[in-house]
């Protein structure tokens, strides 16, 4: 029997790639987002799934436990970005930011983690961010969202290791179609007073055009060797931008 996987936030960027990735590998593949859309992958295939899931929802939550069934892999690659100044950015956005890119992952980890423990199998893979492996300014609220979850998931390997199941990070660095900017909660420029401009321009600039950047399959081939890793390693950074920050870490 082919093995399943689950991956969230697969409407575009990262989390669609991995889907192709195990596609194209004979897993089945449980999509999710939030306004399903079929045509996201082109041709239908009888190991797709494409489900809808808000993880800030416990009852959106819970709706697609019952509707995936039982899963091999879990892999959390939703989230919202946000860029600006930390003092710009009000309290009712970084909440949105907790909620989703932290507490969602929470909570899809804690619905599914009691079928892998009943099975003693199966595997996590949370997607956090290379900002946790380097500091990167005006990403203040952003980068406390993915360090927490960088802390969450490798307490969770010991504790899931007891049972059998592997938890693992990857960590990708910043590809350019992924259109971070595009998917942050307030445009950037909402987010810069004015006595930050100048601080802000070269920072910016070299956020349009970097020097190293992650492509979406680096980070598929990440997941796909986190999901296969047996040697109790828990980090995988995905991409030269990443790797290049690993390293000099």
């Amino acid at each position: 029997m082919n093995e399943t996987i689950l991956i969230t936030g697969t409407s575009s960027g990262y989390g669609k790639a991995t889907a192709d990735f195990f596609l194209e590998r004979g897993w089945n593949v449980v999509a999710t987002m939030r306004r399903p859309d079929p045509a996201v992958f082109g041709p239908s295939s009888n190991r797709l799934r494409i489900l809808p899931l808000d993880v800030t929802s416990q009852d959106s939550i819970a709706a697609l436990v019952e509707a995936a069934g039982q899963i091999d892999v879990l892999v959390n690659n939703a989230g919202i970005g946000g860029v600006g100044a930390f003092e710009a950015m009000p309290m009712r956005l970084i909440r949105q930011l907790i909620e989703t890119n932290t507490i969602g992952v929470m909570a899809m980890c804690q619905a599914f983690i009691p079928q892998m423990r009943v099975l003693r199998a199966g595997c996590i893979v949370n997607v956090t961010s290379s900002v946790t492996l380097g500091a990167f300014p005006l990403a203040a609220a952003y980068t406390a969202t993915k360090q927490a979850i960088e802390g969450f998931t490798a307490s969770l390997a010991h504790e899931l290791g007891y049972f059998g199941i592997r938890a693992k990070l990857v960590e990708p660095g910043y590809a350019p179609t992924t259109r971070f900017g595009a998917n942050a909660i307030v445009p950037v420029s909402d987010l810069l007073p004015g006595d930050y401009a100048d601080f802000a321009r070269p920072i910016l600039d070299a956020f349009a055009a970097p020097a190293l950047t992650t492509h979406e399959s680096d980070v598929a081939q990440a997941v796909w060797s986190a999901v296969h890793d047996r040697t109790g390693r828990l980090r995988f950074p995905a991409g030269a931008d990443a790797l290049a920050l690993a390293d000099a870490r």
